[in-house]
């Protein structure tokens, strides 16, 4: 018998709950297909979570995360909060929660699928063979760094920090060459070397890294540099590495590549196998409650859950196949839909690709 997998999951804030729903459907036809077993287990978190507890990150949230093999999340977050202080905003949590859980990098898989190429906003023939994923270090940086303000004779000054170590850096880097192995060999480190002194201890220890991996084909790319490249060529990168602000800049960009950030899943890696698995799109407040949103992103983080932490890859496999067909045979939401009156809702869209699951 299958050993039981638990799940801790966070449903969250606007359409967190509608696109959560669609992807433990999909839990439960793998377990029915391929015999696993899953525990699930609910918790709040974010904008609910302040409203009900008063913290974005309770406690028995935490908790349940802790004792879990991995969490599912699906969004955070809206304006009905971003006039808090800083201590209850969603995206607190987000950054307390990571850093309890040790989560110190973040996968974004950028894929474009063919009959999907219409829905960019870039030509067809710049998209052909684009397969990328960006990883990103997610607790150092600038984000994590000394913040204050004074005062100066030309008025108020604002200062952010920005530092990394050896080991911070090492670490990724590392995850990031592993991750090349298994995919086409070819890693792209992203900084401001020319600019910046943490860019500059950044690549010294990517260089430092390298002779461990010789089968992976190395490149330096400055960041604005890489920015334009992933315009111009993004067929030709395959993982692409760097630091927490540039990551996340250059992720956002990635996902755009696909035609909608409604398409793109997420993985938030710490050591070991356990990981934190959401869309990258955010709560969407605007269509929140109205069968809408667009649950792929969310499903397919399930796929790289399996993947990432559980080593099933035949089930990954199986979801990644099923929500392809699906799009081959036309179906679409109203995201990615290029007739909006043909487009179908987020329980039909979900509903769809569970039924096209094949062991």
């Amino acid at each position: 018998m299958a050993e039981v997998k638990k799940i801790a999951v966070i449903a969250g804030d606007g359409i967190g709950p509608e696109v959560v729903a669609e992807a433990e459907k999909v839990l439960k036809r793998t377990e029915e297909l391929f015999g696993y077993k899953f525990q699930t287990e609910h918790a709040l978190f974010g904008g609910i979570a302040i409203d009900e507890k008063g913290t974005p990150l309770p406690q028995e949230t935490l908790d349940i995360c802790q004792k879990a093999d991995a969490v599912l999340l699906g969004a955070v977050g809206g304006p009905k909060w971003d006039n808090n202080p800083k201590e209850l905003r969603p995206e607190t949590g987000l950054l307390g929660i990571r850093k309890a859980l040790g989560l110190f990098s973040n996968l974004r898989p950028a894929v474009v699928f063919d009959c999907l190429k219409d829905a960019s906003t870039l030509k067809a023939e710049v998209l052909e063979g684009t397969d990328l994923i960006v990883v990103r270090e997610l607790t150092g940086g600038i984000y994590f760094g000394e913040k204050f303000r004074r005062e100066t004779e030309n008025g108020q000054e604002a200062v952010d920090t920005c530092a990394y170590n050896v080991n911070e850096v090492e670490r990724i880097v590392r995850q990031a060459f592993e991750i090349a192995q298994k995919r086409r060999k070819k890693l792209a480190s992203v900084d401001k070397a020319n600019v910046l002194e943490t860019s500059r201890l950044w690549r010294e220890v990517v260089i430092k890294v390298a002779p461990e991996y010789p089968d992976v084909e190395l490149e330096h790319v400055l960041v604005d540099n890489c920015a334009m490249q992933l315009l111009r060529r993004p067929s030709s990168f395959d993982v692409i590495v760097t630091e927490n602000m540039f990551g996340d800049i250059l992720s956002d960009e990635a996902a755009m590549l696909t035609g909608s950030i409604g398409m793109l899943s997420s993985a938030s890696l710490g050591e070991g196998s356990f990981g934190l698995y959401e869309p990258v799109h955010g709560s969407a407040p605007d269509i929140a409650g109205q069968n809408l949103a667009n649950p792929i992103a969310t499903i397919l983080s399930v796929a790289l859950m399996f993947r990432m932490t559980f080593g099933y890859a035949d089930a990954a496999d199986a979801i990644e196949r099923a929500v392809s067909d699906v799009l081959n045979a036309g179906h679409r939401t109203g995201d990615i839909a290029v007739d909006k009156s043909k487009a179908i809702g987020t329980t039909e869209m979900g509903d769809m690709i569970v039924a096209a699951i094949k062991k």
